[in-house]
């Protein structure tokens, strides 16, 4: 049976408080179910530049805390925290904070890692891809231990805690979110998340062409399976979100689309296809939308801050159904 639609805002840039307040609370008056940030610390620079990542200009957690302070339904998320930018005890409490502090709104995005350039300029160590996704099964071993009952006890490669108890408890179970596009990545999602996050197969360790045609229709049903490898008997119980990074919503979108098609070498009806792709009117989009979930099981659809207003009559049609 196929989950309702939900539909979720990433934003990255705030220029100031009221104006981040402004961006989380009209989401939630558009109907938006999630409020969410990306987890990079670069600003400007010869580093980000070799990245081709835009600048993300609030530190996630705090961001994620202010936007819960102003609203009042929408969920806070992350897609998602980088695991080896905090130390794991720190990363648990501050996430259980959030919930405890929001009445239960949290829904917490964890990856392993993907920004090579952003690792290199601040010193931190790019471990090979198996390291960093072992590291974060580990990690969400403690956070599981950190919100559960009793005394925290956890012994593995990356964490050795003993004899306290994780406070605050949340208010409710957050929902756990892995993201990323590889196959060890969406099976450990498939075994453990409640939201499997597909992405691109960032292998390249920047933002480019390879990441984008690592997830065209073919590649993205593979992802699915690879989930669902993971997941096995739970597959159903797993909500599978995507990122729609290039979401049009508008009567002629030829021209648009051509533009993206000349820089990735895709033909038209491939691009109109591409599973993180959006083109045409409203109805074009809702028609699209539900093909994809039909398809790739995917019911939950993330789109950036720019494309938020043009978005909303899709969320106003779909959203629950």
């Amino acid at each position: 049976m196929s989950k309702p639609f939900r539909f979720g805002v990433q934003c990255f840039n705030a220029s100031s408080g009221v104006d981040w307040a402004g961006k989380a609370q009209r989401a939630e008056a558009l109907g938006y179910s999630t409020f969410s940030l990306a987890d990079h610390i670069l600003g400007p620079g010869p580093a980000l530049e070799k990245t081709n990542h835009p600048v993300q200009d609030v530190a996630a957690i705090p961001a994620m805390a202010y936007a819960a302070a102003v609203t009042s339904h929408i969920r806070i998320g992350s897609r998602v925290l980088c695991i080896d930018y905090y130390d794991p005890v720190v990363l648990a409490k501050s996430a259980m904070t959030i919930d405890m502090l929001s009445g239960g709104r949290l829904e917490l995005g964890l990856g392993a890692g993907w920004l090579v350039e952003e690792y290199n300029a601040i010193g931190l160590s790019f471990d090979e891809p198996r390291v960093r996704i072992d590291r974060l099964e580990d990690v969400i071993a403690g956070i599981r231990a950190f919100s559960g009952e009793g005394y925290v006890n956890v012994s593995n490669d990356t964490i050795q805690w003993r004899d306290f108890e994780g406070v605050p408890k949340p208010v409710s179970k957050p929902p756990l979110m892995i993201g990323g596009g590889s196959p060890r990545v969406l099976r450990l999602a498939g075994r453990e998340a409640d939201i499997a996050s597909l992405n691109f197969n960032n292998r390249a360790g920047v933002i480019g062409a390879d990441g984008v045609r690592s997830s065209d229709e073919a590649l993205t049903e593979e992802k699915v399976g690879w989930i669902r490898e993971g997941a096995g008997e739970r597959f159903g119980d797993i909500e599978i979100e995507i990122g729609v990074y290039f979401a049009f919503v508008m009567d002629d979108p030829a021209p648009v689309v051509k533009g993206f098609c000349d820089m990735f070498g895709y033909t038209q009806d491939d691009m109109l296809r591409h599973p993180h792709a959006l083109f045409g009117s409203v109805d074009a989009v809702c028609d699209e939308i539900t093909r994809r979930r039909k398809l790739y099981g995917v019911s939950y659809f993330t789109v950036g801050y720019d494309a938020m207003e043009a978005f909303a009559p899709v969320v106003d049609r779909l959203a629950g159904k």
